[in-house]
């Protein structure tokens, strides 16, 4: 069964989610006051909509409360992106997912009851910022402020070892979750899986341990 979203505010950042989302096969209605922008958009999802998402008759004509979930991915306008979630949290809406622009702005959003908040262009220049720093890491996931999940190739040094040679757990506090071996994944791998180089290691843990365990001894 389709899930149905909504998105509203069409610049690159929703534009990409709303882009996703068809791709995935979901039910897609936009909003934005910028009619070019709709028009964009209006070939490939369910419903296009010119319109200004802090009039609260505009979203409420549009049946918003009915959409399972709504993104709320407004660029610049810090007042209109609050307004809006303030707006979806009155009329009911079951998730709201909101772009903050800085760490005020996202307080503002939790105080108004904002289900998930995302700071896109932050989140993105961490995992380059961790990409550029090693060659060994191939992505970052920020969990909290000080956990995360990071994907790190294996290098000649771990080659032939297991978890239980290396002791990871123990030494270094963070715990691999699984292997991508190729096209094989090998979910929580038994401590005896000898590991191969130029496997990926999904490691999480702690940011501190996580970079001890890359820095002794993936280099």
């Amino acid at each position: 069964m389709k899930k149905e979203f909504a998105v509203i505010g069409l610049g690159r950042f929703g534009g990409s989610i709303c882009r996703e989302l068809i791709e995935l096969g979901m039910e897609v209605m936009v909003i934005d006051k910028n009619e070019e922008k709709i028009n964009e958009f209006a070939n490939i999802v369910s419903h296009a909509v010119v319109g200004n998402s802090v009039d609260e008759n505009v979203l409420k004509s549009l049946g918003i409360r009915n959409f399972e979930h709504v993104i709320v991915a407004i660029g610049l306008d810090i007042q209109a992106s609050i307004l809006t979630t303030l707006i979806l949290k009155e009329l009911g809406v079951k998730k709201i997912t909101v772009k903050a622009q800085n760490d005020y702005h996202e307080k503002v959003l939790k105080k108004i009851g904002a289900d998930h908040i995302v700071h896109p262009e932050r989140d993105m220049g961490k995992r380059i910022a961790h990409h550029v720093v090693s060659n060994n890491v191939l992505d970052y996931l920020e969990l909290s402020d000080e956990h995360s999940i990071v994907e790190i190739k294996a290098s000649t040094r771990l080659d032939g070892h297991t978890m239980m040679d290396l002791d990871i757990r123990a030494r270094y506090g963070i715990t691999i979750v699984a292997i991508k071996r190729g096209q094989d994944i090998i979910v929580s791998p038994q401590a005896t899986e000898p590991i191969k180089e130029n496997d990926v290691l999904i490691v999480i843990g702690a940011d501190s341990d996580i970079n001890r365990f890359e820095k002794k001894v993936m280099s």
